[in-house]
């Protein structure tokens, strides 16, 4: 299992009339979770899709407890808790500034062949970079 961590702040224009941050926003949190979570294992969607390979989203799932503010800074825990093969799974907790977890999400991704448009096995150099840490 891979743990990563990263830090979002609410900004005013993503809240929405009852001063909470916009639920559709999560998505975009996520992604920035998702992305710098592969970055620091050395992956970047752009070598990614220069390789040929694109990686959309399959599922996505979330359950909120609490909201988000204006200016909060929110902690996502991000996991992925096993090896990728067609598919990368990401897990994951967002806790605000005074540790209360306010969501559980979870993504599913495919690794697409983008010539083919058809699902591939997750690239050698991805499990290369991943298999040391399981």
């Amino acid at each position: 299992m891979m743990n990563f961590e990263n830090k979002i702040r609410v900004r005013y224009g993503e809240t929405d009339q009852m001063g909470y941050a916009y639920y559709g926003n999560y998505a975009q949190y996520f992604e920035v979770a998702r992305v710098e979570a592969l970055r620091s294992l050395g992956i970047t969607y752009k070598s990614m899709e220069e390789s040929g390979i694109a990686l959309p989203v399959l599922e996505y799932t979330v359950k909120y407890f609490k909201p988000a503010y204006y200016d909060d800074e929110l902690l996502i825990k991000t996991t992925i808790p096993k090896l990728p093969e067609a598919r990368i799974y990401f897990e994951y907790d967002t806790f605000n500034q005074k540790g209360v977890l306010l969501n559980k999400a979870s993504t599913t991704l495919v690794f697409i062949d983008i010539k083919t448009g058809k699902p591939t096995a997750a690239p050698d150099y991805v499990l290369e970079k991943m298999t040391s840490h399981y």
